[in-house]
């Protein structure tokens, strides 16, 4: 959600006397796009579909949790604050023309932030100053969302936005008329995707099988933003709610001449997935000592905080990294990358 909106949403809801909760919100700039997910498929290259990633430069195809510290394995982070070395990935947007041909959807920043496209990063604590959360400890991975989905999942916190022109829309984050499936029709603001991960955690686990049965939303109040409600009591620690937001440039291809002729929306994922249900993210902690958990704790809000360090714009951007899988990326193909595996 555009940060102006989000801002007004949580007065609302937490009531106006009690003020904005905090949040952080800061962009990370594109790290690579590359066929890579040492979560899902660790040391497979190419893996099966094609992935915009973000933060510390160490990401590579394996990332072994027993060996692999990301703070001090990354030489740089594209992220805003430099002592977040996590990475961060999403699925990528196509565009199918109706010649049947593909190009990968440019992405954009955030309202309010500057970056290289990439995903701006939330990282919210609980709505209760006098409630403390937990931040996640070394080895720590999850994903929410499924690439494998071609229809409506259980996942309510994935979903798209239809952007107006300007400004956002005023209904809450992931409430109607956002969907789990992409929008239909033209979006002249282009398309908002969002992914919001658990806020429970069963205080043990640093992972698990699916990379998601060691965290939960919460038994009651899953609704909420932030680490609210009351968590099961299978995963009783309250963690912070980190959630991901990517906006996608689908207005140069705003012209009915390009569109299908029976109108319906021409926009994949890089799943293969046409419906927008595949849609997923991926979370690999590797922020450097406690920084996150004194952040929490003095609750920071937006891109500055007091207790941890920042770097420009320019400076995040230009932390980047060589693809590993050489293929094209960039222009008109017949088929996204990683199709021929899939079929």
């Amino acid at each position: 959600m555009q940060w102006k909106a989000l801002a007004l949403a949580l007065l609302v809801e937490h009531g106006a006397g009690q003020g904005v909760m905090p949040m952080m919100r800061f962009s990370c700039s594109q790290l690579v796009v590359d066929r890579l997910d040492p979560l899902v498929n660790p040391g497979l290259i190419p893996s099966p579909h094609l992935h915009q990633i973000v933060g510390g430069n160490s990401f590579n195809a394996s990332m072994d949790p027993e060996s692999h510290d990301l703070p001090s394995a990354s030489t740089c982070t594209s992220c805003t604050f430099t002592e977040d070395f996590s990475n961060y990935w999403t699925a990528v947007l196509y565009f199918r023309a109706r010649n049947g041909t593909y190009k990968r959807v440019p992405q954009f920043v955030s309202e309010g932030l500057r970056a290289d496209g990439g995903i701006t990063v939330y990282y919210i604590p609980a709505a209760d100053a006098k409630t403390t959360v937990t931040a996640f400890k070394p080895g720590f991975r999850m994903l929410v969302g499924d690439a494998s989905l071609q229809a409506p999942g259980a996942a309510r916190k994935v979903c798209h936005r239809c952007m107006p022109k300007t400004g956002d829309n005023s209904n809450v984050n992931c409430g109607a008329p956002d969907s789990q499936a992409l929008p239909t029709g033209f979006c002249e603001g282009g398309i908002r995707s969002v992914i919001t991960f658990p806020t429970c955690w069963d205080g043990k686990n640093m992972d698990s099988v699916d990379h998601e049965s060691h965290i939960s939303y919460p038994a009651t109040g899953d609704t909420s933003v932030g680490a609210s409600g009351t968590c099961p009591t299978t995963h009783p620690v309250k963690i912070p709610q980190v959630m991901l937001e990517v906006m996608w440039d689908t207005r140069g291809f705003n012209d009915p001449e390009l569109w299908p002729e029976d109108g319906s929306q021409p926009f994949v994922w890089s799943t293969g997935d046409k419906n927008g249900y595949s849609q997923h993210g991926d979370y690999v902690f590797g922020w450097q000592g406690d920084s996150l958990q004194r952040a929490m704790d003095a609750r920071c809000n937006g891109a500055v905080c007091n207790v941890l360090k920042t770097q420009s714009s320019e400076a995040a951007m230009k932390c980047t990294k060589s693809r590993v899988v050489e293929e094209d990326i960039d222009g008109w193909v017949t088929e996204i990358p990683g199709q021929a595996m899939a079929a």
